[in-house]
């Protein structure tokens, strides 16, 4: 490989066990009979064993095994006897799955360029509900309503009652991907209801307070 010509005062075997050589260079020490980019392939090499082209695809480590051997059995002496009776050295080895790097993996395969958008699965929270000029009483009783509602349906919701722009709550809604949002505001009560919206989709419906946690409750079960 291109890379192993390029590498100066290498160490390497000896034909001899137990042994190797220090400060091994290419063109000095050694010559090879082929050099070429042997550490990169692409999409659509030919494969050595077949007829068949190279597919590349992209993964993500969620979990992994390690075979440890007697290494730390060796070094901790931990043993065990056969059924001859006979003290062996345990072999060993480990296994995990990270949590972290599942969380990863589903948000990569279930993202938008906006961001997250959560199976319904795994949610943080069910609804997010979005209240715009929550200083407005009309506006605040409907929350109450929505809020009830949702409690009693055994619904688990998030609100964002903060002094920003709708603007900006919505794309902190789409950010956080949390699958139904529903949004209280003056215009949403001129049409006689709150907005639901599917987080994976595009469109906006205005329903009934208990028409919208209904669908919700459908979607969910």
């Amino acid at each position: 490989d291109p890379t192993v010509v390029q590498s100066k005062n290498m160490v390497t075997g000896a034909n001899n066990e137990g042994f190797h050589l220090r400060n091994v260079n290419y063109g000095r020490d050694w010559k090879a009979d082929l050099e070429t980019d042997i550490t990169l392939v692409k999409s659509g090499d030919q494969c050595p064993n077949c007829t068949e082209k190279l597919v590349l695809q992209t993964g993500i480590e969620l979990g992994h095994i390690f075979k440890l051997g007697t290494t730390y059995a060796d070094s901790f002496n931990v043993t065990y006897l056969d059924n001859k009776g006979n003290e062996k050295l345990a072999v060993m080895g480990c296994y995990g799955i990270g949590i972290e790097r599942v969380l990863a993996a589903i948000i990569e395969a279930n993202s938008d360029e906006k961001g997250i958008i959560w199976p319904k699965e795994i949610t943080p929270y069910q609804v997010h509900i979005i209240v715009i000029n929550s200083e407005n009483l009309v506006i605040q009783e409907m929350l109450k309503k929505v809020e009830k509602i949702a409690k009693s349906s055994e619904l688990t919701f998030l609100i964002d009652d903060r002094d920003e722009s709708p603007g900006s709550k919505f794309k902190d809604a789409d950010l956080l991907g949390i699958p139904i949002r529903l949004t209280i505001s003056p215009r949403s009560l001129e049409k006689g209801g709150v907005e639901f919206k599917n987080r994976s989709e595009e469109n906006v419906h205005v329903l009934d307070p208990e028409d919208a946690l209904l669908n919700t409750k459908k979607w969910y079960s």
